[in-house]
């Protein structure tokens, strides 16, 4: 019985390893970045900034437009350049607080694809625009 029960312990641990084998690595992939969210979902704040993206501006800080580096590695990999970092106010802050959208392109008025983080880029939501 004692031999019974170790067979089956040890093909549920080897079952684990493959399966954890065969799964990329979610930073590596930018997987974290296949959590999405609607324009509407968004706080009304970050609909605002998305607005002013696509208008070109005016932007309230001087850093927003400026090139984001990625450097957390949680978006796809891109040429550096290709991203920009925008902030989204959080209304009783009085400082740029942790709400950005980073956007994805070399035309900046026409993103190819954006993104929101509440949490100074620890996560990232893809904007379905």
């Amino acid at each position: 019985m004692a031999s019974k029960a170790l067979a089956i312990t040890l093909i549920a641990a080897l079952g684990t390893i493959l399966v954890q084998a065969r799964t990329p690595d979610a930073a590596a992939a930018g997987s974290n970045a296949a959590v999405m969210v609607e324009v509407s979902g968004l706080p009304v704040q970050g609909q605002e900034v998305l607005g002013r993206i696509r208008q070109g501006g005016p932007f309230r800080y001087d850093k927003d437009g400026s090139v984001f580096g990625n450097r957390e590695r949680l978006l796809p990999g891109e040429k550096r350049g290709y991203y920009r970092e925008y902030t989204v106010p959080t209304p009783g802050v009085r400082h740029r607080g942790a709400r950005r959208i980073v956007c994805g392109g070399f035309k900046p008025r026409v993103p190819d694809t954006c993104y929101y983080t509440e949490d100074h880029y620890s996560s990232f939501r893809l904007i379905l625009q």
